[in-house]
């Protein structure tokens, strides 16, 4: 079989390889959705995606006999607590040990080259964006802002040397389930008289978004690998996200007039976008609006959490409920049923309690592997 040879990712032609080489490889997967290549050009462009204000990334291509065979992401996030710690993302190969291992030598070399002596991943191309490998429910298409690989990508990735580091959770969550009787009675008898929940006000949208940002970046601050929002990213993400905003399908909790939760779900993208073979023009655009505006059957809550100082005792336990209560309650009112409840770290068990409570299913596992670097 002949070498594999690597390309560092410099022109505007070799993006565009980089991006629709997924499309080739799995084309033939039955719930691989090709993503929007304009989105993909968007968030690989340095000029357009503020994460490159505190990040370097180079991308590669693996190549054989004129054919590319792989692809592979190495980044440094300045954000990152410990300045031991590379990033790899974006892993794409056929089911072929030495395009993997080419793939990761090129990646762990410039990070070595950078000074760092450890690399986890993937990260596409942040913790806050696309995280894992899928190890388990390859049955199912992914949820707006999630990834799908094959069946063969982690065993791959481990014949490289990689362990696991941690474990994501994925639930799908059946909206017609109402909460527990438990859930009622608590909320019944020992709900705040000054606590309410609302929904995100559209007319005051960019500050309702930093409020939820900042909540999340509170509620998220001593998770494993949390990396927090900047300004510019709060921004370029509340603009991308606000056409697929329903209001009524978010929920903000207040005690006393002050935020302290949140939730947003999200219509699933993927469902919407699933026949376009990664183009929206020229007519596809029309298509998405249509199908937005309907309402998908899917959706997914990449965006919940309570301010640390409220997370414990009754009131902490009884807010998760309320939050996707609220929810859910809109959600009935359309043609939303289905929602994804992701991701969760696997050792976050209160959170999967609650959410186990609701009667949802893990039926998705994505695995952050890590590696010491020689």
């Amino acid at each position: 079989m002949s070498e594999v040879s690597i390309v560092q990712v410099g022109s505007a032609a070799e993006l565009k390889r980089f991006i629709r080489l997924p499309s080739r490889l799995f084309a033939a997967d039955p719930h691989f959705v090709p993503p929007l290549e304009m989105e993909r050009q968007d968030a690989l462009s340095p000029s357009k995606n503020p994460y490159f204000e505190h990040a370097e990334v180079q991308l590669f291509l693996a190549v054989r006999d004129g054919r590319d065979v792989g692809r592979i992401s190495a980044q440094i996030d300045r954000l990152v607590k410990d300045p031991a710690i590379g990033h790899f993302g974006l892993i794409v190969g056929e089911d072929d040990p030495q395009v993997f291992a080419a793939l990761f030598r090129a990646a762990e070399n410039w990070l070595r080259q950078r000074g760092r002596t450890r690399i986890q991943g993937p990260f596409n191309l942040t913790i806050n964006e696309e995280t894992g490998l899928l190890i388990k429910g390859f049955d199912t298409p992914p949820m707006i802002f999630m990834s799908h690989d094959p069946p063969y990508a982690g065993t791959r990735v481990e014949e490289q040397g990689y362990a696991k580091a941690k474990d994501l959770i994925a639930y799908l969550y059946d909206a017609l389930h109402d909460l527990p009787p438990a859930a009622r009675r608590m909320i019944a008898r020992h709900k705040p008289k000054d606590l309410r929940v609302r929904h995100i006000d559209m007319k005051n949208y960019e500050a309702e978004f930093d409020s939820v940002i900042d909540m999340f970046n509170d509620a998220w601050s001593e998770n494993w690998g949390f990396v927090p929002f900047t300004a510019a990213e709060l921004k370029h993400m509340a603009k991308g996200l606000k056409p697929l905003i329903n209001p009524a399908l978010t929920a903000i909790v207040e005690l006393r007039g002050q935020p302290i939760g949140f939730g947003i779900t999200l219509p699933n993208l993927n469902e919407a976008i699933r026949d376009f073979n990664g183009a929206l023009f020229p007519f596809n655009f029309i298509k998405l609006l249509w199908r937005i505006k309907r309402g998908t059957v899917t959706g997914r809550v990449p965006l919940m959490g309570i301010r640390r100082s409220f997370a414990g005792g009754l009131l902490g336990g009884m807010l998760p409920f309320l939050i996707i209560d609220s929810m859910r309650q809109a959600a009935l009112q359309g043609r939303l049923r289905k929602v994804e409840l992701s991701w969760i770290l696997e050792d976050n068990l209160p959170m999967r309690k609650i959410i186990e409570a609701l009667g949802s299913d893990p039926y998705k596992t994505y695995r952050v592997y890590e590696k010491t670097l020689p």
